[in-house]
């Protein structure tokens, strides 16, 4: 079989999402040909303005090489009445048996599990030939409902919903209720408000008033009975979902120990990865996944290719062991960058303590691909990841490496991402994060947020005031709270309300947290006082969001609680999964 991925389609605007909505459209006129064109067109309408629709509509693809679309779905999300409708689900004709199907059903069961719905309905066609005067789609019809027999989803009986709405209509469906695997009881009454919306919304002009009110009161049972399995292989167990915030891809630098500089009082050290590793597998939500290669196009959208060449260039001069540290920069005069490559160290750099060796391009280069295989797991369906890399990234600019930073891991993966959709950065780092900031200054499809020391005290000291709020169109996408030099737990968990309120406020499609554990009691780069108890109180909050999230790896320096604060974190996030 061949490999796909599955995400979400959330506009119709992304050259991406444009060609895929084509091809859906397309899939979607050879299995459903009665289908008018102006419903087909109804569907862009229904995903630009849930106000209107009074639900909001997401589209589901199954993405294969060269953006060939194998099957969609799109699905209905009612928030009023707390549960998900399938509208359409379909695969591209001749791969009925390729698992497509099975594969997008699995995750959209997985996004109405994380917006805490009662479960999905759908309608379906009957399996009774009592039904139907046209018999000849009857054995299609039993193999749909044996497939979502599978996962526990059988027809609601005893109501009148299989009843024509006009005497001339044929094989009126059923209303087929999946309840994830939860054993959800559905009361008389939360059953009337869910039949009533589906009619009303889903079908406005076709179904009168006094027909919606007969097929609502006649849902008489409490709680509403299911039918028996028809179809179910006996012995065999309902496929549940699992809590999917609790699969989580860990992707770690295999390249990172090589960047090792043993030097006094240089702290960004390859135990820092093991020290973390160590703690977060007793959660036992990771699973390690290895990093895929990616070309260097990917970089280069985001870095200067002058300072990408040179940085490849120079790193690959030196002999084991050997490191260079800038000394001369262009204050003056940054026009007339200089021939030798170590002051020519100065030109790219924004400070005197990050080096320059020969690894650090083999270990910063592995870095990027682990965010990027983080990314696009994203794509395929995943609601987690966490890039476990170094060196970090959130300090490199497009043009310039610093802080320990080489080329800037999160903004990278959000490049790569905003061409599926709107992208947020929340770093959560000591220091600000300055690359994301001057990288998506002038952009609106990747908000900033950053909450760091104030830059009065705290690296890089000349960015992250308040003030610096973008430019042209990304004025106001990018948000600044820097803090004061003494801060308890307490004090940070209400800033980061206030960050999340922000990103909330925004939409994005998908998350990206520069995850800093410098903010740390007693790291030797920072000056705050959080604990391992504070750190979960912001996993909490973080975990609230419904966005899919993609950690990167950023500061964090003090070995002792270095992996504790993590596993804390990671714990609090968890605990807010849809169980």
């Amino acid at each position: 079989m061949s490999s796909f991925k599955i995400r979400k389609v959330t506009d119709s605007f992304h050259p991406s999402n444009t060609y895929a909505i084509e091809q859906v459209f397309e899939i979607l006129r050879i299995h459903f040909p009665s289908v008018k064109e102006d419903k087909i067109n109804e569907i862009l309408e229904q995903m630009k303005d849930p106000l209107k629709y009074q639900f909001s509509s997401t589209l589901f693809v199954a993405e294969g090489g060269q953006a060939n679309i194998k099957g969609f779905a799109i699905l209905f999300y009612m928030p009023d009445a707390n549960y998900c409708f399938l509208d359409y689900i379909a695969v591209k004709p001749g791969r009925i048996s390729s698992g497509v199907g099975g594969a997008i059903y699995e995750r959209i069961r997985e996004e109405a599990q994380l917006l805490n719905t009662v479960g999905i309905f759908m309608e379906c066609l009957p399996d009774d030939e009592s039904l139907c005067k046209d018999k000849s789609e009857i054995k299609q019809n039993r193999a749909r409902l044996a497939f979502y027999e599978r996962y526990g989803a059988r027809p609601i009986i005893n109501t009148k919903y299989e009843t024509c709405v006009n005497p001339e209509d044929d094989c009126p469906p059923y209303l087929v209720f999946d309840d994830l695997g939860n054993d959800y009881d559905l009361t008389s009454k939360v059953a009337k408000k869910i039949v009533k919306t589906i009619l009303q919304r889903k079908y406005p002009v076709y179904c009168p008033e006094e027909y919606i009110k007969m097929i609502v009161s006649s849902i008489k049972d409490n709680p509403v009975q299911l039918r028996e399995y028809k179809y179910r292989i006996k012995n065999r167990s309902i496929e549940k979902n699992k809590a999917v915030k609790n699969h989580i891809p860990l992707i770690i630098n295999d390249k990172h120990e090589i960047h090792h500089i043993k030097e006094k009082g240089y702290i960004e050290s390859p135990v820092r990865i093991s020290s973390i590793t160590k703690e977060i597998t007793k959660l036992e939500a990771f699973q390690l996944r290895p990093s895929r290669a990616y070309p260097d196009k990917y970089i280069l959208e985001v870095h200067n290719p002058k300072y990408f060449n040179y940085f490849k260039r120079v790193c690959s001069t030196f002999p084991e062991g050997k490191s260079i540290y800038p000394y001369v920069f262009p204050v003056r005069n940054a026009t007339r960058p200089p021939g030798d490559l170590s002051v020519l160290a100065g030109y790219y750099c924004i400070d005197t303590f990050t080096p320059l060796n020969k690894n650090a391009f083999i270990a910063a280069r592995s870095g990027v691909n682990c965010s990027l295989t983080g990314a696009e797991l994203l794509l395929e369906g995943y609601h987690t990841a966490y890039a476990l890399v170094r060196p970090p990234g959130h300090h490199a600019e497009r043009d310039v490496f610093g802080g320990f930073c080489y080329f800037n891991n999160s903004s990278i993966s959000a490049h790569f991402l905003s061409e599926f959709g709107k992208v947020a950065i929340l770093d959560i780092d000591y220091h600000h994060g300055n690359g994301h900031q001057q990288i998506f200054y002038s952009r609106k499809d990747v908000l900033t947020v950053s909450i760091h020391g104030n830059p009065s005290f705290a690296y890089p000291y000349f960015t992250g005031f308040t003030e610096e709020t973008g430019e042209g169109e990304g004025e106001g996408f990018n948000l600044n709270l820097p803090l004061k030099e003494n801060l308890t737990g307490a004090e940070y968990l209400k800033v980061l309300i206030k960050a999340l309120k922000r990103i909330k406020e925004y939409k994005p499609d998908y998350l990206i947290i520069s995850l800093g554990l410098d903010i740390a009691k007693g790291d030797p780069t920072g000056t705050w006082s959080l604990t391992a108890n504070d750190f979960k109180n912001n996993g909490i909050e973080i975990g609230k969001l419904a966005y899919p999230v993609l950690f990167v790896q950023e500061g964090g320096y003090y070995n002792r609680t270095l992996g504790i604060n993590a596993r804390n974190f990671f714990e609090g996030f968890l605990s807010t999964r849809v169980k």
